[in-house]
């Protein structure tokens, strides 16, 4: 008994850390971007969000701040962002147009 539990303990562990601990990092949502420029980093903080980017774009936890808030904090870090998803909806073309005023 002990030792499946410990295997199984183990397989969690292992399954968070390869993935990055993203299936868990937002429990009151979850912000997605694709920058229009891969980013150089794999990680990155930008007003106190932890941001996890790869080929497929950046996710984070959802911040305390309005998503327009965030999406153009993420913009003057990442420069332009080709998408904005909020919870899964992306956010409209007119507001995604507003965010990336903010970009570099």
């Amino acid at each position: 008994m002990t030792r499946q539990l410990t295997s199984t303990l183990l397989a969690f562990l292992f399954s968070f850390t390869l993935l990055g601990g993203t299936g868990f990092a937002a429990p009151g949502g979850q912000y997605r971007a694709e920058p229009a420029s891969p980013p150089t980093a794999s990680r990155l903080i930008v007003k106190d969000i932890v941001w996890r980017c790869g080929t497929g774009g950046c996710v984070a936890p959802r911040g305390n701040s309005r998503p327009a808030i965030d999406c153009s904090a993420l913009a003057h870090e990442l420069g332009t962002l080709r998408s904005f998803t909020v919870e899964g909806r992306p956010i409209d073309p007119a507001a995604l147009e507003k965010c990336n005023q903010r970009a570099r």
